[in-house]
């Protein structure tokens, strides 16, 4: 089933971890999905911890959460600096509150913590932030992918496969559903 008439927001910022957002960005572009960036300024170029650079198509400001049909959370040092902005923590609950799919690996959590939407939730994450992840309410476990509902969430690079994996499967079921 292909996913072409489907648009998945990415959030983008400085020192992303490279493979975590370009990895799942690549599968769903597979799979006809078109994935768009947004980041703090519409057309400033991000680069990745390791130097793969990623340009907002986008402002924050300029997302809306009705155009997209799910979202995703790059790890990285990134989530730390995207969390800061109202307008994503505002994206991010409202696409939790339509049930649309929300990808979030490594420290990705972050966002998620900001946005005040983990209370009772079951989420994976980089072992570096379970304390956070748990502090704000979720129920952390050491598993490659937990998915709780709309939220899909993983470890680390390694997760990468299973974590695309089960964000596609994700969106299918939505478009099934719709």
């Amino acid at each position: 089933m292909q996913l072409d008439q489907m648009n998945v927001l990415s959030f983008v910022d400085d020192e992303f971890e490279d493979l975590e957002l370009w990895y799942p960005v690549y599968r769903l572009r597979e799979e006809g999905v078109n994935v768009v960036f947004a980041g703090p300024e519409k057309g400033k170029k991000h680069i990745g911890k390791y130097g793969v650079p990623a340009v907002a198509d986008l402002s924050y400001d300029e997302a809306h959460s009705a155009d997209f049909d799910g979202l995703l959370v790059p790890g990285g040092w990134a989530p730390d600096k995207i969390r800061r902005y109202p307008k994503v923590l505002q994206l991010v609950r409202e696409m939790d509150e339509a049930g649309k799919p929300i990808g979030q690996i490594c420290h990705a959590g972050w966002v998620l913590i900001s946005a005040k939407m983990l209370e009772g939730r079951k989420v994976t994450s980089t072992p570096g932030i379970r304390d956070d992840m748990e502090n704000a309410g979720a129920e952390w476990l050491d598993e490659p992918v937990v998915v709780d509902g709309n939220l899909i969430s993983a470890r680390r690079p390694p997760d990468l496969p299973p974590y695309a994996k089960a964000f596609i499967d994700a969106l299918k079921s939505k478009q099934r559903h719709s």
